[in-house]
């Protein structure tokens, strides 16, 4: 499927057309020799109109070196920092260099399935939604979790949905999908693993409407390579309170008149019982 390489003019009705959205993956990497360049060819494998955006947080395994050689054929944008600051500066720095019309975070640890893209876009597009989850506890197919870790994440997300007033199931999956307009207005500030936290509690402050949907999932041991640690955990205890209650709140976002309406016959995809691409 050919994607134009930049939008166009918008319909007669004032809606943008399936094959005018542009997504934007956010890709934070940090020492994924052994599984980014499959984690990129898995994304551009996806068909949809995409910008990748990888964000090398100051690799010191040879990923920055291989990242520079995929940069302009599987990368359309390739940010590096010279030293580790954190999958939250990563992400931001992102978010920044982004111009889709949506956007989504994927981890390069092959742990999510880019092709479950096209069913988190269908509430964005369809106009119900601003903001969608990927749940990796609503009943998707899903490597079996280690029990402590799982836990922690029920926990962390039943604290936030505390503060937040949300039903979510999962606050820190990897694979949260935001329209641009939106993710642009939220004082986004955390610098590690308090980026999950943070931007479900601005995108609750900013009055959007999120959907969850189930996802597959396929985690990683600590053997093979698992970063995230319990000391991360303690510390999105405390980051769930300072981005509900102590620091600058993301202003009531106005949702623009334009809308990402849904059209799979304009867009040309043909999704399984599962949402996805076959």
């Amino acid at each position: 499927m050919n994607f134009p390489k930049s939008a166009g003019p918008r319909d007669l009705d004032g809606d943008l057309a399936w094959d005018r959205v542009r997504l934007s993956v956010v890709i934070p990497v940090y020492n994924e020799v052994e599984t980014v360049e499959t984690l990129l060819r898995r994304v551009r494998d996806v068909p949809l109109w995409l910008e990748v955006i990888v964000v090398d947080d100051g690799s010191t395994d040879g990923t920055g070196e291989l990242l520079a050689k995929l940069e302009g054929d599987l990368i359309d944008r390739l940010i590096s920092k010279k030293v580790n600051q954190g999958k939250g500066s990563a992400l931001r720095t992102g978010f920044r260099h982004a111009t889709g019309d949506v956007v989504v975070v994927q981890d390069a640890d092959m742990e999510y399935d880019p092709h479950e893209f096209p069913m988190l876009l269908q509430p964005i597009l369809s106009g119900k939604a601003d903001a969608v989850y990927g749940s990796r506890f609503l009943g998707g197919p899903h490597r079996v979790l280690l029990f402590w870790h799982s836990v922690g994440n029920r926990l962390l997300t039943l604290l936030s949905n505390m503060f937040t007033d949300l039903n979510l199931t999962d606050m820190e999956t990897c694979y949260k999908m935001v329209r641009r307009e939106l993710l642009d207005e939220l004082p986004l500030s955390a610098n590690r693993f308090g980026i999950e936290p943070e931007i479900t509690a601005r995108l609750a402050q900013a009055g959007a409407r999120i959907y969850e949907l189930p996802i597959s999932y396929h985690g990683r041991s600590y053997a093979e390579g698992k970063k995230i640690g319990w000391k991360d955990g303690i510390s999105a205890l405390g980051c769930i309170v300072k981005y509900n209650l102590l620091s600058r709140k993301a202003k009531l976002w106005v949702r623009p008149s334009i809308a990402l309406w849904d059209s799979e016959e304009r867009f040309g995809l043909k999704l399984n019982d599962r949402g996805q691409v076959p």
